[in-house]
This record gives C-alpha cells, structure tokens and sequence, in this order.
C-alpha cells in the first residue's frame, strides 16, 4: 500500500458503515410512513368497506375487533360505502369466524343484514385480502377503505392494491392499540418490521414462525 493510501480494512468499514446506513435509512424511512399513513383518514366513497378481523370469542369480537367494526360503522352510516366486507378466519376449536363475528356485531348494532357480506378465509391480511378481493369481483366492486388499526394501515393498503383492489385507508382511532405512547411505539416497531419483510418475500410475517402480525 502507497503511503497515504487506503487500505482494504478501512475500505472494509466504509463498507460496513454505508451498508449500516442504508439500513437505518430504510427502516427509519419505512416506520415514518407507517406513523404517517396511521394518521390519514380518507374517506372517499367507495364501493365497499373493508373491515380487517381480529380476535373473537365465541361470536364477540375483541376489543381491537370491536373498534374496528365501529369506525366501519361510521362510515357506513356517513355513506362512504352501501356495503361493509368483515374478513377472517377461525382457529381450531372457535365456533364462529371473525368474519362472522363482525357481521354479528354490526347487524346487532343497526347495520343491516343485506349490507353486509362475510369472507370467513384467511389467518393473516394478505390471505383474507386475497379472499376479499376474489368476492368484489365477482360482486363486480373495485374500490375499497380499508379499515384496522393506524399501524396496521399502510400494510393492509399495500396488500390490498397488490390483490388488485383499489384501496385506501380509514383507521380506528380508538381501542387498546392506541391507547398509550409505548403501546403506539411497539406497534409501529412491530410493522415496520412486517412491511419490509412483505416487501422482499412477498409473503406475510406468520409465515416466519408465528409471529401474529399477519
């Protein structure tokens, strides 16, 4: 090596320290986008509304299902959409699916029953998206406001588009997901690591081991 010049270990950790960099950039890139599509409301008319499932106990829906069900609710009666989609499926032993729980619930809470359609498929978004966007089409619907909680918002929308739904996003704004800082904080953590892992794999989170970010 001349002297003064760089040898291959300092090029070694200008190496390691750009790729560590480009890390940060993405992943800080990525959680600013999850914070900020969690805080866009948008509620243009759509031709369906989209209610993403949680967990439900013996028909009653938890209460981040229940949140959910009533901002979809909301918009319903605002007549951003004539027709609410609940998805989800079971896990072994349930007696009800999520997506039937959610029509339970919003037929219990004035919402009628013609004006609601179950899609009782799927253990994780991007399945019961699958299965949601397989019914609007053969309903002949094309557009959908996707409604889960604010962290959830930016996936879910991305999953939704990428299953050939033209889709935005109306996220809850109350339940337990949004209740304090830390429980925000974890979440956006949380699926931030989510997206990236959907975006190179094309695959859910579950599908890593049992994650339960879907």
């Amino acid at each position: 090596m001349r002297p003064g010049g760089i040898g291959p270990a300092a090029w070694l950790r200008r190496g390691l320290l750009g790729l560590a960099l480009v890390v940060a950039l993405v992943v800080g890139g990525t959680a600013f986008r999850v914070w900020y599509v969690a805080r866009a409301d948008d509620r243009m008319h759509a031709d369906a509304i989209v209610v993403l499932g949680a967990a439900q106990y013996n028909g009653t829906p938890s209460k981040i299902f229940e949140a959910r069900l009533s901002h979809a609710k909301d918009l319903y009666d605002e007549g951003v959409a004539r027709h609410i989609i609940t998805s989800g499926g079971s896990r072994v032993g349930d007696a009800f699916t999520e997506a039937e729980a959610g029509v339970r619930w919003l037929v219990d809470n004035g919402v009628p029953r013609e004006d609601t359609t179950a899609v009782p498929e799927g253990s994780d978004t991007l399945r019961s998206l699958r299965a949601v966007s397989a019914e609007a089409t053969a309903r002949g619907w094309n557009s959908a406001v996707i409604v889960s909680d604010p962290w959830h918002s930016l996936r879910a929308g991305t999953m939704a588009r990428d299953v050939g739904l033209d889709a935005w996003t109306s996220p809850t704004h109350s339940g337990p997901i949004v209740q304090t800082r830390e429980t925000q904080a974890k979440y956006i953590f949380r699926e931030t690591g989510a997206l990236l892992y959907y975006r190179l794999s094309k695959n859910p989170a579950d599908d890593i081991g049992g994650t339960g970010l879907g």
